[in-house]
């Protein structure tokens, strides 16, 4: 299929064999679908993978007025939908993490497998006013308020320094972002959480839980209390990574998630 458009104005990309299990990719607050480009290659050759824009976020239209986490589970919902797509797995990345787990818990019978990248569990009290104050910085000076200390929360000091082009490029993304919307998507980050912490009934598809022992934002600890919420979960820690790991180093996120992938979706392929 290739590129496409959802009835809402959800902007996509349908890649892979027809006929294989379909893996969603949920990109996380700020980036797009292009923040895939790293792993879409592993995976169309055994998998459907379909990417999209978050909305409010790359090509993707503006969400409703005051969104909730149940608005983008809602908007992949839709997509699916609209693509005759009946189950996927569901990988999602910090923000796009939170969406999979809501959308586990309002579709459980439709997620195949989760993997959840480097995303939050409840927070510190004082992490919690972290991240309203970053908040209330892209309301008042939009998302060039926020983005060069995200760069340093979000990969390593030594890549940083060696990789300029990497950080213009994600850079870029995040000030792509309609800064009158923008701090509404980053309220759902700092506030969805309570919508997916200790769900009930529990989420009960095999599920995958990954972050960086840096990401101090969404770490070990973090990443262990989402494990431990869902049956059977694994956590895997990755060591001298911080939030996106996923770009910094490729192998480390691709290889244990597509194994993973392989051994819940392998009878399907």
């Amino acid at each position: 299929m290739g590129r496409g458009i959802g009835p809402d104005g959800t902007v996509c990309d349908l890649t892979g064999p027809e006929d294989a299990p379909v893996v969603a990719l949920i990109h996380g607050l700020g980036l797009n679908r292009a923040c895939w480009q790293w792993l879409v290659p592993q995976l169309q050759g055994r998998y459907r993978v379909l990417a999209y824009d978050l909305l409010g976020h790359g090509e993707s239209g503006p969400p409703p007025a005051a969104p909730k986490l149940k608005t983008l589970s809602d908007q992949l919902a839709g997509l699916l939908d609209h693509l005759g797509i009946d189950h996927a797995a569901i990988v999602g990345f910090s923000l796009g993490g939170m969406v999979a787990r809501r959308f586990a818990q309002d579709h459980p019978s439709r997620v195949t497998a989760l993997g959840i990248l480097h995303s939050p569990h409840k927070r510190t009290p004082e992490a919690q006013a972290a991240i309203l104050a970053r908040v209330e910085q892209a309301k008042a000076d939009g998302p060039s308020a926020t983005v060069e200390a995200a760069l340093v929360r979000w990969f390593s000091d030594a890549y940083r320094a060696a990789n300029p082009a990497m950080m213009d490029l994600v850079r870029s993304w995040v000030m792509a972002n309609d800064p009158a919307i923008y701090p509404s998507i980053y309220r759902i980050l700092a506030e969805g959480i309570d919508e997916i912490v200790a769900p009930a009934p529990p989420i009960a598809a095999s599920t995958l839980v990954i972050t960086g022992d840096e990401d101090y934002g969404n770490g070990p600890d973090m990443t262990h209390a989402i494990a431990a919420e869902i049956e059977g979960a694994e956590a895997l820690i990755l060591t001298g990574l911080r939030h996106m790991a996923l770009a910094e180093a490729p192998d480390a996120v691709n290889r244990p998630l597509i194994t993973f992938l392989d051994r819940h979706l392998g009878d399907d392929t």
